[in-house]
């Protein structure tokens, strides 16, 4: 191991949460997309026996470069397991190594919150989240940073799961509850996020209220799904890159393949939203607003150099 391999700083999960606040981890996020200084090239995916495996560089200006090696696998816990690389571009010595797992999981719950902050009512009060996974937490944590949550509802396929969840998040001051059903969520919620590796729909679009964001986490390969093709029919569509989208998000691609909706039913992008060439949902109060998100490694460059105390944009 040469010197330099040897001094590179590591920053554990713990490390990680204590550097990314939510406020300023969503606000760096929107500077970023706002600002254009950031570029990611689609990332490579491949399927590794079952599993997934992700690169995801990313590179901003002549600063910094970062790269994430990310696995999904469903058969293991935890599912998401990674390790991430930052770079100084014009040296190209390592700035820093960092639990990559713990970056996806804060970067992917702020950018979230990020898009609600422009599409969701400013009056949402009650949050559902589906899924009681590795997510669950950042999501709530996220969302609260952002709304004044009177309710915060977790629905899980497995009841226990679900309750130990709501539970977690109580005792973090949060008013977390358990669902019996997805259906007895959406009948209440403002905001539904979905963080799962659902194959088949979990969202029924006929369910959907008036008024409602959905935010769509989970479905990053295109067999995947968590909505079905009424939800992007009768929602506003909103994306985190298109082009990512357009090559990755299985709910969206199975809607589009449905003629339920065409690829111009995408009405902005991150970027748009947060440099203000679209409104968001503007005095809209009824539409049914709807964010696909399949990831994107400018958000994790932009966490990492929060991490690492470089400097944001």
């Amino acid at each position: 191991m040469t010197e330099a391999a040897a001094t590179v700083p590591w920053y554990d999960a713990a490390a990680v949460a204590r550097a990314t606040p939510m406020p300023a981890l969503i606000a760096a996020l929107r500077r970023a997309f706002a600002s254009g200084g950031y570029r990611a090239p689609p990332r490579l995916a491949a399927n590794m026996d079952g599993a997934s495996l992700l690169v995801m560089p990313a590179w901003k200006r002549g600063e910094r470069i970062g790269t994430k090696v990310v696995t999904v696998d469903p058969q293991v816990r935890p599912s998401i397991r990674s390790t991430y690389m930052l770079n100084d571009r014009a040296s190209d010595r390592p700035i820093a190594l960092i639990d990559g797992a713990a970056l996806t999981r804060r970067r992917t719950a702020a950018a979230s919150a990020l898009a609600a902050s422009r599409l969701a009512r400013r009056d949402s009060a009650i949050l559902l989240v589906i899924g009681t996974g590795a997510l669950n937490a950042p999501i709530i944590e996220a969302y609260a940073s952002t709304f004044a949550l009177k309710r915060i509802l977790v629905w899980g396929r497995d009841a226990a799961k679900a309750a130990t969840a709501a539970a977690a998040g109580r005792e973090q001051g949060y008013p977390a509850e358990a669902v019996a059903t997805i259906a007895e969520g959406l009948a209440a919620a403002d905001i539904v996020s979905a963080a799962t590796l659902a194959t088949t729909p979990l969202i029924n679009g006929a369910m959907l209220r008036p008024g409602t964001h959905v935010d769509l986490i989970g479905a990053f390969r295109p067999d995947m799904c968590e909505a079905d093709a009424d939800s992007f029919a009768q929602a506003r569509i909103f994306v985190d890159t298109r082009e990512g989208a357009l090559e990755e998000a299985g709910d969206l691609l199975q809607a589009i393949a449905a003629g339920a909706i065409a690829t111009d039913a995408i009405e902005a992008d991150l970027a748009a939203l947060c440099s203000g060439a679209h409104r968001g949902r503007g005095d809209d109060r009824e539409a049914i607003t709807l964010f696909k998100s399949v990831g994107t490694a400018i958000e994790d460059l932009v966490t990492a150099e929060l991490v690492a105390g470089t400097d944001a944009p």
